[in-house]
């Protein structure tokens, strides 16, 4: 996740935009227009989107920034674009072409045989293209100067993975899959097993945890939203709790929230022993994320100073 200083006449903006980042743009990118945009004094993404790559890109603002990391392994779905018979050096259409080969009349049982192994917890070899870091560099920087780079093989989750579509020379998948799992190499991974190769072509986000069903908003429509004034444009903007909605919540009364708020363990009935909760004032304010034990005792793990004019305003 990538974060800005305050800005002068920038605001303190709280809370998480579900951004549909664009074609040919990175997500870096993406964030600093939301955040000029918006105004906002302090944002981060969840999570790099490639430019190839379009679709959902959470971006968190003001006190948000404290759950991204959490954001960050969640699940996540996409629709990926397969291009048959080539590969490149990128696993994309962005890079050189490596190898061109014949693509077999491929039946329906063949290509479900070849996305069988692909399921389940698999392990992916990183493209060397990518973020990922070696001796402190990332690996595409050492790709590129024309160093022999190495990903080293991970484990990753696949939940679902089937073809939605087809044509003679591409396949059209939908993909769930957990937190660090590059489409780029499943691409590859399916040419591979099916003799042929392929790259990705097409890569659209659908949703991340807990946005399951997201309303994303486009970098035009904020601008739009923008030119009709603050009021409207902030109604775009998510609370800070949207992000933890797939948590248990704890509904505090005044003490219990007075104590909270100083950065107190507390005890509470309510609590749900083991797990990982949400703390709210008395008067809907998110005040921490919080763990419980089995005698009730309410540890914070996170706390959050959101002000009270703006706490959870957008829900």
């Amino acid at each position: 996740m990538s974060r800005r200083r305050k800005r002068p006449g920038a605001r303190n903006l709280h809370g998480i935009l579900l951004l549909d980042k664009p074609l040919g743009m990175s997500s870096n990118k993406a964030l600093q227009m939301a955040l000029a945009i918006l105004r906002a004094a302090k944002g981060g993404h969840t999570g790099a989107l490639d430019p190839l790559a379009t679709g959902l890109l959470p971006l968190c603002f003001g006190e948000a920034t404290k759950i991204a990391g959490g954001l960050l392994g969640s699940r996540k779905a996409y629709v990926a674009e397969c291009r048959l018979g080539i590969t490149t050096t990128t696993a994309d259409r962005e890079g050189e072409i490596v190898d061109e080969r014949p693509v077999p009349v491929l039946s329906e049982a063949a290509i479900e045989a070849a996305l069988a192994p692909l399921r389940g917890r698999i392990v992916q070899v990183p493209p060397v293209y990518s973020a990922l870091k070696q001796d402190g560099e990332p690996l595409y920087l050492k790709a590129r100067r024309g160093e022999s780079v190495q990903a080293p093989p991970r484990e990753v989750e696949i939940d679902r993975l089937e073809l939605v579509s087809r044509t003679a020379d591409t396949l059209t998948l939908h993909v769930e899959c957990g937190s660090g799992t590059y489409i780029r190499s499943l691409a590859v991974d399916l040419g591979q097993s099916l003799g042929c190769g392929a790259h990705l072509t097409a890569l659209r986000r659908l949703w991340v945890d807990p946005f399951r069903e997201p309303t994303m908003v486009s970098l035009d429509q904020l601008r739009e939203a923008a030119e009709q004034g603050e009021s409207v444009l902030d109604r775009l903007v998510l609370p800070v709790s949207a992000g933890l909605a797939d948590l248990p919540s704890l509904r505090l009364d005044a003490a219990a929230s007075h104590a909270v708020s100083q950065g107190r363990q507390i005890e509470w009935p309510g609590a749900a022993p083991g797990e990982r909760s949400t703390a709210f004032a008395s008067d809907g304010r998110l005040l921490a994320l919080v763990d419980c034990d089995e005698q009730g005792r309410v540890r914070i793990l996170r706390g959050f100073n959101i002000p009270a004019h703006a706490a959870e305003s957008h829900s």
